[in-house]
């Protein structure tokens, strides 16, 4: 997220805006492909949770002040390296420069990024401020895995509600497990949309996306960063086709639908990746990587 006012800049540098410093180069003991998660208290409590291929973000609520319009969607970064590197990334004070490692230039902004979450209802999506409450249940180095909570929102006037996710890493997956339980003023039956952002560039370069009803999983490849050399990113929501209810559009996101029962948690997939780290040079060998996948949908 970038501040785009010098005057912006200058009110927000107490707050905790830092230098530029150099990046800390991994040592040979941290060179070692894992799975991590860290609350980075320094930055106002963005929470990076990565393994090694590929690596992400959520926003704490001290960032909704610091860098308006902040969001509860799902940050993701580029990542050419096996080894944890975005809490030494994010400590320079210039994530979005690519320093070897890799590099944060998704811009999540006010979408729901790569598998944010909403409650769509009247052909718009309800969305929560950012998270609270992170729990880091296993650091690594097998799986990143933790929980957080994000407070009471409400649904129009139909309803209030609140959620409780967790997010589980493995390594060696760009997918993380999300595991949500919402809680409702009502009982009635809800349907939650799972985003993943649009992201124009250039003014109308959305890039390409695929939906797929038959196994309820919706795949995006991102268009090229202009002249910039960043490369592309791409996305990937993956729902329990018992539970799927169909496809659905806002300004900012294509949304996947699924029913939910409040109260009873349900589990989605999300993945992204960057056609520089390595593994998917192409869009078709992302469809073909999100077509393999074979998720668990047990809560």
């Amino acid at each position: 997220m970038r501040l785009a006012f010098l005057g912006l800049v200058l009110l927000a540098a107490p707050l905790g805006a830092q230098e530029h410093k150099p990046l800390r180069p991994a040592t040979a003991d941290e060179q070692k492909a894992r799975a991590a998660v860290v609350i980075a208290d320094y930055r106002f409590d963005d929470l990076l949770w990565e393994n090694d291929r590929i690596a992400h973000r959520i926003y704490g609520r001290a960032l909704e002040k610091a860098e308006p319009p902040s969001s509860s969607g799902i940050d993701a970064w580029g990542k050419r390296v096996r080894w944890p590197f975005m809490d030494r990334q994010l400590r320079t004070g210039d994530q979005h420069a690519d320093h070897g490692e890799g590099i944060d230039f998704y811009n999540v902004g006010t979408g729901r990024g790569t598998g944010g979450l909403g409650i769509w209802y009247d052909n718009k999506l309800w969305t929560s401020r950012n998270y609270v409450r992170p729990r880091i249940l296993q650091s690594g180095p097998e799986v990143a895995d933790f929980t957080v909570d994000y407070e009471p929102w409400p649904v129009d006037t139909l309803r209030t509600v609140r959620e409780t996710r967790r997010f589980t890493l493995p390594a060696g997956t760009n997918f993380t497990r999300m595991t949500s339980t919402i809680a409702s003023s009502s009982d009635a039956e809800l349907i939650v949309g799972i985003g993943i952002s649009k992201r124009p560039i250039n003014g109308n370069k959305l890039g390409e996306i695929r939906k797929d009803s038959a196994t309820a999983r919706m795949s995006w490849w991102g268009p090229a960063e202009g002249d910039s050399g960043k490369g592309r990113m791409a996305a990937a929501v993956i729902v329990d086709p018992a539970a799927f209810a169909g496809f659905a559009e806002d300004t900012d996101n294509y949304l996947i639908l699924v029913r939910v029962r409040p109260g009873q948690p349900f589990v989605y997939y999300s993945g992204a990746a960057w056609d520089r780290g390595g593994d998917f040079a192409a869009e078709g060998d992302w469809n073909s990587y999100v077509d393999a996948q074979r998720p668990d949908f047990r809560p």
